[in-house]
């Protein structure tokens, strides 16, 4: 069945963006801006001054109680248990087979009180499965109550400094800390999926139009855009960052995906774990890796790639790179031809293109990680 636009839902900010000329598409059952001015101009926006981003359609599920920390470690692949107050870890939760059901960013909000920050078209699927996998903690969908703005790009710390009523400088990575942006209350987490610096504003509902006035005002200074879905798409892949339903889903596991390093088997049991290990154990024989095409030919999903006339993976993501100015690609391929460097094809409608395993990220990550 096809999205219509009255069976689409809606962020708090959608008037803002219709209003402000946006491009609007369907996204996960969601009615999203596209684009405002240009992918390349709103991207590159991104990489040298500061862009700001609708992400409210984004899940945020609390799990709160003495055993919310079971429940979580129970349910998602890294240790939770590292993880101290106002520290953040990105996740995955994967179905008994290893598969991947969701990746996610995990929060600790307080001793027994943690966020899981879920993608859009997999709220619902992702809120059955940790209610009914997640026992041992009291659950709240915090979903429609929460809007979430994402700050990216060099000038974003100078920006949320002036705004914000604390200092958000000595914020690490992956971090964050309570406090008001422009008199607004919100959690100020040191995140972003673009690999610049920046942050991610997590905000009541009902004053998501009011921050965003305030960041688009103060901001003009430094050059501030909003961004759309496009820009953010094309900012992601650079940094080789998994996008759910395109190079991550239930017929992927974390190891093949280069998601090892937050598997955490020595934590203890949990969904998904006998499946990752038996694969690790057997060896991976496929990965995900970047390829670079050698002419202006887009790698699409669901392509083929080839070597020596035999199909050796498939595309995942690609697009043009405003960085590099070069198409660009994520694929799984087999391991055996996964090598950076290694020379192969991609079939684009009947004609094979040439291309390479290419190091990745393919452009260096910028977030602030000291």
């Amino acid at each position: 069945m096809t999205d219509t636009p009255s069976s689409l839902k809606r962020t708090p900010l959608h008037a803002v963006h219709v209003s402000a000329g946006a491009k609007m598409v369907p996204f996960g059952g969601w009615d999203m801006p596209v684009q405002y001015t240009g992918i390349i101009e709103e991207h590159r926006c991104v990489r040298s001054a500061v862009g700001l981003f609708d992400i409210s359609h984004m899940g945020e599920f609390e799990v709160r109680g003495a055993g919310a920390l079971a429940a979580v470690q129970g349910l998602t692949t890294n240790d939770a248990s590292a993880l101290a107050v106002d520290q953040v870890q990105y996740s995955v939760l994967c179905y008994p087979s290893g598969g991947i059901v969701d990746d996610l960013t995990l929060y600790r909000l307080a001793d027994d009180h943690y966020m899981l920050v879920v993608n859009a078209s997999n709220i619902d699927k992702d809120w059955a499965w940790v209610t009914d996998g997640g026992r041992g903690g009291t659950w709240t969908n915090a979903s429609e109550a929460t809007a979430l703005l994402a700050v990216q790009g060099p000038r974003a710390e100078g920006l949320l400094q002036r705004l914000a009523d604390r200092d958000v400088i000595t914020v690490p990575y992956y971090h964050f800390v309570r406090g008001k942006v422009a008199g607004i209350p919100c959690l100020i987490s040191r995140t972003g999926y673009t690999g610049e610096d920046g942050f991610e504003l997590y905000v009541p509902a009902e004053r998501s139009v009011a921050l965003w006035n305030a960041l688009m005002d103060d901001g003009r200074r430094d050059g501030i855009q909003p961004i759309g879905l496009g820009a953010r798409d094309t900012l992601r892949l650079e940094m080789k960052f998994a996008l759910y339903g395109n190079d991550i889903d239930e017929t992927t596991n974390p190891l093949e995906a280069g998601l090892g390093w937050v598997v955490k088997p020595a934590k203890g049991d949990f969904i998904g774990r006998a499946a990752i290990e038996a694969a690790r154990a057997a060896g991976v024989k496929r990965k995900l890796v970047g390829i670079e095409m050698a002419e202006r030919a887009v790698a699409r999903h669901g392509y083929d790639v080839v070597k020596g006339g035999r199909s050796v993976g498939v595309v995942t993501s690609g697009s043009f790179s405003p960085s590099l100015e070069r198409c660009i690609g994520i694929a799984y391929v087999a391991s055996d031809v996964a090598a950076v460097g290694t020379e192969v094809e991609v079939d684009i409608r009947g004609k094979a293109q040439a291309a390479r395993v290419a190091k990745t990220p393919f452009v260096p990550s910028h977030a602030k990680k000291a």
